[in-house]
């Protein structure tokens, strides 16, 4: 138990972790603080050195920024360790050892999230299959179909367990798994929230014989907003992405992007030209996913991948930020408006060292009056 009378939010997964109890509750309670995202916590983090001590400084970066913020009470961070608790899940920190490798070479991985069940398949060969909710017949055999046969073969069959192709997924993962492989469901709400609700069992399936991941608070309801920021862990997490079936601008392109943006293996199914659905894949195939026809392509594909991936999806990578530990932050208020701009830019337009735009980026967007988009880029409210 810790000092405020509820469980060491910290407790170890299968490998020992030393992270100081308060240190602990500080790091939830600041990524529960309104307009703290990934990038602002891992800025915070490394400019000022503990999470106790960032949470400190949080009211005054948002006054400078021209707001006000006061971080989360701390009678809401212990009732949701204690939900958690309850739940029989746990927080997994991104430096934990038991943190997935692939998911921390994120520029910005998610800081923390609440699992349940065995995150051993965390450290299997991965791969995620997805697609869509609106699945054909045939589409929704062969989503089941590889789903067994990686599990089969000892992988980590990771999708999102949505209607269609990634329930498909998962029920063959979950028929076939053999020699460690297994699944890995990600959630778009708290990991006490099964959605869509014909899921449910489902999902509690996965969590008792796989894992369940959730980024987002136990009791979050699922939201629009939330489903990137599910997309974006379902492909961190994999070595490669299968898409199935898709129509286009759907969020399975998305995830397959963003598996293109990570550096990692993009692969899809053909399909008719005549059925929408499939459209999403021929157009991810002429644009450089590799074609695959069968599982063993993807396990070929999974065997041979040493960092330097086969498809050609890929976004130009954001300037990685600095923090000088006084750097002062650079005035570069004038310089943002409504249209996303990359960060690089306003680097170079300013004329400011990288950490000091960083630091101006982070008072602007604790007192919520910044946006952050993909590929590094940035606009105001």
């Amino acid at each position: 138990m810790s000092a405020r009378g509820v469980p060491d939010p910290a407790r170890p997964a299968d490998t020992p972790f030393a992270l100081a109890r308060e240190e602990a509750f500080a790091r939830i309670r600041l990524l529960r603080t309104p307009h703290i995202g990934p990038a602002s916590y891992f800025h915070l983090l490394r400019r000022y050195g503990s999470a106790v001590a960032a949470l400190e400084a949080v009211p005054e970066l948002a006054a400078r920024g021209g707001g006000r913020v006061v971080p989360t009470p701390e009678e809401r961070i212990s009732a949701e360790i204690a939900r958690v608790r309850q739940l029989g899940a746990r927080y997994l920190f991104h430096d934990s050892p038991a943190y997935p490798a692939l998911l921390a070479a994120l520029d910005s991985p998610p800081p923390i999230l609440t699992v349940r069940g065995d995150d051993a398949l965390l450290r299997r060969p991965s791969v995620a299959i997805v697609g869509a909710r609106n699945a054909s017949a045939g589409a929704v055999k062969l989503a089941r179909d590889f789903g067994a046969a990686l599990a089969g073969a000892g992988c980590a069959v990771i999708s999102g367990l949505a209607r269609g192709i990634d329930a498909a997924a998962h029920r063959g993962a979950l028929a076939a798994m053999a020699d460690g492989g297994g699944t890995v469901g990600v959630i778009a709400s708290g990991i006490d929230i099964a959605y869509p609700p014909e899921n449910a069992a489902l999902q509690d399936e996965v969590a008792e014989k796989g894992l369940l991941i959730a980024e987002m608070p136990p009791g979050t309801e699922p939201l629009a907003r939330h489903f990137p920021h599910r997309n974006r862990i379902i492909a961190g997490l994999a070595t490669g992405t299968l898409v199935v079936e898709a129509a286009p601008k759907s969020g399975s392109l998305i995830t397959a992007r963003l598996a293109g943006e990570a550096g990692r293996e993009v692969m899809a199914i053909p399909g008719s030209p005549l059925d929408s659905r499939s459209h999403g894949c021929n157009q991810l195939i002429r644009d450089g996913a590799v074609l695959v026809q069968s599982p063993e392509d993807v396990l070929e594909l999974l065997r041979d991948f040493g960092g330097a991936p086969r498809s050609l999806l890929r976004e130009p990578e954001a300037l990685a930020p600095s923090f000088p530990e006084e750097e002062a932050p650079a005035d570069i208020e004038a310089l943002l408006g409504a249209a996303p701009v990359a960060v690089d830019e306003l680097v170079r337009q300013s004329g400011a060292s990288p950490g000091a735009v960083q630091m101006a980026l982070i008072e602007l967007e604790i007192a919520g009056r910044l946006v952050r988009h993909a590929a590094g880029r940035v606009s105001l409210v």
